[in-house]
């Protein structure tokens, strides 16, 4: 692996787990100097003293929770003057269940968090990007943005929709000055998501094949975002389900994702 990080920083929110932590291990070992935020400060400490041991590179970590609203400007309040070459958007969660099962607020801090704070730590960096004329942004989208939402998880497949967009809109945007902005779309990946659902009994009966590692969707992530393309979805079987959605009659992708999706999907 290359040292194509050196002299660079990156931003990871959500980086105590999942792919947040498998992101920043890739990065060090590249040489980035890293920003890790998340709210879990013993795994943010432990994560950082590792990733100084092995790799030798300076990790500074910050206790946030991206669910109250003043918490974007307060991590670039904590930034500071330090630049930010690549934002890695990554914090993000599910809430199971029926829509009207969960109350309003809720509902309102997940949107903080997969849309309105990926929206504002973004806009916040961007400038400084601009004006050194290069920048990498990833938005942790997901394979669900691109096929048909099944019960349960109401806001979530619209969150990462959104995000696709965005990112798109941003690259488009943006390209031409030296920033490239990815929308980064795993499907099932070998996390913690599931268990803080309550949801992995459900998907640990699915074929092996359907999984992807945390490193596996890094690696192809963030080769992504470096040679430019503004979407990409990890895995081939997941490329291929985000095809079929696209090419088969829209109420037979729906039927299919309905009788498929208790699989996977808690709605009670």
């Amino acid at each position: 692996m290359t040292r194509d990080g050196l002299g660079q920083t990156a931003l990871i929110t959500g980086a105590s787990a999942g792919i947040g932590a498998a992101f920043a291990a890739a990065l060090a070992a590249r040489g980035y100097g890293l920003l890790l935020t998340a709210r879990r400060l013993d795994r943010l400490e432990a994560l950082a003293a590792e990733l100084r041991a092995t790799h030798g590179v300076t990790v500074d970590v910050h206790v946030l929770d991206l669910a109250e609203v003043e918490a974007p400007a307060r991590l670039l309040d904590w930034v500071g003057d330090r630049r930010v070459d690549l934002l890695v958007n990554n914090a993000g969660y599910g809430v199971p269940g029926r829509y009207a099962d969960a109350d309003w607020a809720t509902h309102a801090r997940f949107l903080q968090v997969m849309v309105t704070a990926v929206c504002e730590v973004t806009h916040r960096v961007l400038p400084g990007m601009v004006a050194r004329g290069y920048g990498r942004i990833i938005h942790i989208a997901s394979l669900a943005g691109h096929v048909p939402a099944p019960a349960g998880h109401t806001l979530y497949a619209a969150s990462k929709a959104f995000l696709i967009r965005a990112a798109e809109a941003l690259h488009a945007e943006y390209a031409s000055r030296g920033i490239h902005c990815t929308a980064v779309c795993p499907g099932f990946t070998y996390t913690e998501f599931h268990d803080v659902l309550g949801t992995r009994g459900q998907v640990s009966r699915l074929p092996g094949w359907a999984w992807q590692s945390a490193t596996e969707v890094v690696e192809e992530g963030y080769a992504a975002v470096m040679r430019g393309a503004p979407v990409h979805i990890t895995g081939r079987i997941n490329r291929l389900l985000a095809w079929l959605a696209r090419v088969v009659p829209p109420a037979t992708a729906r039927r299919l994702v309905a009788a498929t999706g208790s699989r996977f999907r808690r709605t009670h």
